[in-house]
């Protein structure tokens, strides 16, 4: 009997963990998450990071990967009126780059909404949302 026993575990063991398998292939993958610091008043910069997160949505797909860039001290000019990023920055958000502002930086500066491109959004603070958005499994980089 304990044979028997044995003997059936050999062949149903297989198939459970098939089974399984089969079930895990089918479920989603978990989204890839990345964030990118800028905070430097520099072009160059601003324009490898937006390089950096287009590079990423491409080699991942735009719908496995979710990415934000955070601007605050001398950084934060990338989402002002007058950047000279302002075209990229439009194709990034419509491609799903979500792009924030810290409000402290901001408040520092002494900018108003009406001194930023169109549409941006708004963060509290800036490190911490690079800190919060790293506890929450977000790879970081930062150009």
């Amino acid at each position: 009997m304990k044979y028997i026993n044995i003997l059936a575990a050999a062949f149903v063991l297989p198939l459970s963990l098939a089974s399984l398998n089969v079930a895990a292939t089918d479920m989603p993958t978990a989204k890839e998450k990345l964030v990118i610091q800028v905070s430097d008043a520099d072009t160059g910069k601003w324009n490898l990071a937006l390089n950096n997160a287009k590079n990423v949505q491409q080699a991942y797909g735009a719908d496995k990967v979710a990415i934000e860039i955070v601007t605050y001290g001398p950084g934060i000019g990338m989402l002002k009126l007058d950047s000279v990023v302002a075209n990229r920055i439009d194709e990034s958000k419509k491609a799903g780059i979500e792009i924030v502002a810290c409000q402290n930086t901001m408040k520092n500066m002494k900018l108003t909404a009406d001194d930023m491109l169109p549409n941006t959004s708004y963060v509290p603070s800036g490190v911490v949302e690079l800190m919060k958005k790293q506890k929450e499994g977000s790879e970081y980089i930062r150009p």
